[in-house]
């Protein structure tokens, strides 16, 4: 199979498997890999602010302590988020998403995932979005429905993509009919559920495939021969290679 036309390979959190995730230095490694997509999680600091960070404690990616939320930004910024990955990285930190968006106009597409279940933030991610006039260079995901309701009715503009099924549920055909009408532009399925079958049935209801949870290049392997049209990955470049050679 050669390469889907615009197939997306979005170095998940950065290239995290090489730097520590979420961060200037992840987000640098994709480019140098030749990756321009990248996907990030947002959440909202105690002083109303949106920052860049996975989990909703900081302590596994930063020498602190408690949930995000509890944080102002300015308290965020003065955290260490690279040397828990390698002394090389010591110094990194917690970014806003303005910081990002301003950093990276241009460079990078934007995968956004609402990760925070806080009424309001995805909204508000939409206008710094908005704000920084990359609404043509972001795609808004979540795995909780109600941010993508609440995208589709306050930024009608931008792409959305919900990702099922969380956890280990399996697959439940009823996510289809659901991304439908809510007017989603992406399904994005976990990779272990994905087979050519789901995604031509996908392809056929309008719905573009991305794929996320690939664990190894086994996975990565399958979900681009199932014709997936992208998938979140920490080692984008494994799948530069397999792209370069597909197309050889």
């Amino acid at each position: 199979m050669t390469r889907p036309k615009n197939f997306m390979n979005i170095a998940h959190r950065g290239a995290s498997s090489y730097a520590p995730e979420n961060t200037f230095a992840a987000y640098d490694k994709a480019l140098a890999m030749g990756v321009d997509h990248v996907e990030l999680d947002v959440h909202y600091t105690s002083d109303g602010q949106i920052v860049v960070i996975h989990d909703d404690r900081v302590d596994r990616t930063t020498n602190g302590s408690g949930p995000v939320s509890d944080h102002t930004l300015a308290q965020l910024r003065s955290l260490d988020a690279g040397s828990w990955f390698g002394p090389e990285y010591t110094g990194e930190r917690i970014r806003s998403l303005g910081e990002v968006l301003e950093h990276y106009k241009g460079r990078l597409y934007i995968h956004l995932e609402v990760k925070a279940r806080a009424e309001g933030l995805a909204s508000r991610a939409a206008d710094t979005v908005r704000g920084y006039g990359m609404a043509d260079s972001v795609t808004v995901t979540s795995f909780w429905k109600p941010a993508l309701e609440e995208i589709r009715a306050y930024a009608p503009e931008l792409p959305t993509g919900w990702l099922v099924p969380p956890g280990q549920r399996p697959w439940d055909p009823s996510y289809v009919q659901q991304a439908l009408d809510l007017g989603l532009t992406q399904l994005c399925p976990r990779a272990d559920v994905v087979t050519p079958e789901l995604v031509a049935d996908l392809h056929g209801k309008g719905l573009v495939v991305r794929v996320w949870g690939i664990a190894d290049e086994a996975l990565m392997r399958r979900a681009f021969d199932a014709g997936a049209d992208g998938m979140t990955i920490n080692f984008p470049d494994k799948l530069v290679a397999y792209l370069k050679a597909k197309d050889a």
